[in-house]
C-alpha cells in the first residue's frame, strides 16, 4: 500500500490519500504539472474516490491552483479563472465528477461555453477509475483505522470478492461493519462481516 502524506493536519490527525496501482498514474502526473498541456489537467472520478482531498493536496503543494467541483461553477467564472492561471503562468487542475465530453461524445461532462470547451478538452485527462484490488483492500484497512476498528486478514479476505469495486462502497461497508460492531459489543468477525453485506440487518436467534 502506499500513502502521499497530505500536508493538510486536521485536528488530532493528518490526512492521508491511500494509493494502489491503479491511482499510480494520477500520482505521477500531478507531481508533473509543468509537463500538462496548457498547464492544466481535469481530474475526474467516482464520488468518494479522494478528488478533492487530491486538489486540497495540489493546492497546497505550490505546484499549481486547484477548483474543486468545476463542473458546478458558472462556465464564464471558470473560463476566467482558467484565463488567470494562464496569465500567471500557473498550473490549473481541475477538478469534475467526469471526464470532459468531447465532439460527438453522449457522455461525460459537457461544455456548454466554446472557449472554454476547447481549453478544457485539450488539458491532460487525469480519471480515477474503479479500485483495483490492492486499492480497495487499502481503502477498507484505512477507512477501519480512521474507526479505531480492527479488521483482520481473514475477513478481508473474505469480503474481497464479494464486495462492489467502488470507494463510496468501501466506505459504507465499513460504516456498517462498526456500527455492528458498536451494537453487538463484538469484534469484527467473518459472521459479522456476512451481515454487514447483507445489509446490515441482525437479528437475534432464538434457541
Amino acid at each position: 500500500m502506499s500513502q502521499i502524506a497530505l500536508p493538510l493536519e486536521l485536528p488530532g490527525s493528518a490526512e492521508t490519500i491511500v494509493g494502489g496501482p491503479s491511482l499510480y498514474p494520477v500520482f505521477a502526473a500531478l507531481q508533473a504539472s509543468e509537463t500538462w498541456p496548457y498547464r492544466t489537467a481535469v481530474l475526474s472520478g467516482p464520488a468518494r474516490s479522494g478528488k478533492s482531498l487530491l486538489a486540497r493536496w495540489f493546492g497546497a503543494s505550490g505546484a499549481g491552483d486547484a477548483i474543486d467541483d468545476a463542473d458546478r461553477i458558472d462556465e464564464v467564472d471558470l473560463f476566467h479563472r482558467w484565463n488567470r492561471a494562464q496569465a500567471q503562468g500557473h498550473a490549473l487542475l481541475v477538478v469534475a465528477a467526469e471526464p470532459v465530453a468531447l465532439a460527438g461524445q453522449n457522455s461525460g461532462w459537457h461544455i456548454a461555453l466554446p472557449d472554454l470547451a476547447s481549453r478544457l478538452g485539450a488539458a491532460l485527462p487525469l480519471p480515477i477509475g474503479a479500485p483495483d484490488d490492492d486499492l480497495l483492500r487499502a481503502l477498507i484497512g484505512e477507512q477501519a483505522r480512521r474507526r479505531g476498528l480492527v479488521v483482520g486478514d481473514a475477513v478481508l479476505d473474505w469480503l474481497m470478492p464479494r464486495i462492489e469495486r467502488s470507494h463510496a462502497a468501501a466506505e459504507v461497508l465499513v460504516g456498517t461493519l462498526d456500527r455492528l460492531s458498536l451494537e453487538r459489543k463484538a469484534p469484527v468477525t467473518l459472521a459479522l462481516a456476512r451481515d454487514a453485506l447483507a445489509g446490515g440487518t441482525w437479528q437475534p436467534r432464538l434457541l
